[in-house]
């Protein structure tokens, strides 16, 4: 038996996944497989380093420090072939915050950000409140997965109020891992226009197909006109510490963002959070490794699984992340009809197709970060409710 087989209660504990469902979904009793964290216990070395951390007693102002920025780099020279100067690393406390922060320092008002919809809906936030206008550059479709659409993107690009772009990289929701070639063909168009690409690289550790290219690596002239967002929480189940590392190689870029995070008073980390990010990225690998090959199961089993009793639901091929992407229109077109059917029916909690954009519009995001028990029992339900239906 796997360790991410056991089944650790999570209610009671101010779990946003858990404990918020009744209060968002409206029901008491639904299974929970909406929001991106793992319902699995962190590596041991983590909580041991920060039991020890605890037992110190003290929790003052921290800093990222040497030894943590060169864990982070060690860490993407081994794992992602990318070699990290220490300057370039700027503390958030998330992705989503340095989201906003950079649209604020690197665009203005007015101007034009273009995203990849389907994709992640907080993108949609950073753009609109800010005062920037968000510019669909809408991923191609094609029945059974998704390409950049480069024709459309070029033509969006040209226009010059358009300024920068959001790149979901791996993809959120729809589990893309782009290629090499793709993103030098996204990079070159962009450079062409002075497009500044931000490139949201949160699950680029969890890949299951394939291997991530960090948009750093690229080249010098690919590097200077972009900004890579990275963070263990994803990778390591760390979210509540809020801990992320942008990385910005141009002294120009990341003196805005800088001067954007000193303007709110973001002054610095969570203490555990960087004890956690540095212990994690220093010792982690083999519980990543251990978690790569269960979720690949999970991802498999849930995909025969529904081959099997639900042929009808097109199952997105997940290249990366633990979130897989579900086509439910054949079983039920109207996203509000698939919604309330998911919630009164099967009884289960998953993230709404139609909020990562209307192209997701009778989609369905399922995230299979937990015990297969778990997992099991959501595809069960779901399946129950629509063979009786039909």
């Amino acid at each position: 038996m796997s360790q991410f087989d056991r089944h650790i209660p999570r209610y009671n504990t101010a779990s946003v996944k858990w404990d918020l469902t009744e209060t968002l979904f409206g029901r008491p009793d639904l299974l929970p497989l909406w929001v991106a964290d793992m319902d699995f216990p962190v590596p041991q070395k983590v909580i041991d380093a920060i039991k020890a951390h605890a037992d110190h007693g003290i929790f003052g102002y921290t800093f990222p420090d040497n030894a943590y920025k060169n864990a982070v780099i060690t860490w993407f020279r081994n794992r992602h072939k990318w070699g990290i100067e220490p300057h370039w690393i700027v503390w958030s406390p998330g992705v989503v915050p340095a989201l906003h922060l950079l649209v604020d320092a690197l665009s203005s008002p007015g101007d034009g950000v273009i995203i990849q919809r389907p994709v992640y809906y907080p993108f949609f936030d950073a753009i609109e409140q800010t005062g920037r206008t968000l510019v669909n550059n809408p991923l191609h479709y094609d029945g059974t997965g998704y390409t950049m659409d480069f024709v459309d993107l070029r033509k969006k690009v040209a226009n010059s109020k358009n300024t920068l772009m959001i790149l979901s990289n791996p993809h959120n929701p729809v589990g893309r891992v782009w290629s090499v070639d793709e993103l030098i063909e996204l990079g070159e168009i962009c450079m062409m226009h002075n497009v500044t690409i931000v490139s949201d690289e949160i699950h680029c550790d969890l890949i299951l197909q394939g291997s991530h290219t960090p948009f750093g690596t690229l080249g010098k002239e690919f590097l200077k006109r972009a900004v890579v967002c990275t963070s263990p929480s994803k990778t390591f189940n760390l979210a509540g510490l809020h801990t992320a590392n942008i990385i910005i190689a141009e002294d120009e870029k990341r003196t805005a963002f800088n001067k954007a995070i000193q303007r709110i008073g973001m002054l610095g980390p969570n203490t555990l959070g960087v004890i956690a990010c540095h212990a994690a990225y220093e010792y982690g690998e083999p519980w990543l490794d251990e978690l790569l090959t269960y979720i690949k199961g999970n991802v498999g089993f849930l995909t025969e699984y529904l081959a099997t009793h639900l042929p009808q639901v097109q199952v997105i091929p997940t290249e990366g992340t633990y979130l897989v992407w579900l086509d439910f229109r054949e079983l039920e077109p109207d996203s509000n009809k698939l919604e309330r059917l998911m919630l009164d029916e099967a009884k289960v909690a998953l993230d709404e197709g139609y909020f990562f954009g209307p192209e997701g519009a009778g989609f369905e995001r399922i995230n299979v970060a937990c015990p297969r028990s778990i997992l099991q029992q959501a595809l069960e339900q779901i399946v129950k409710v629509f063979q009786y239906r039909r």
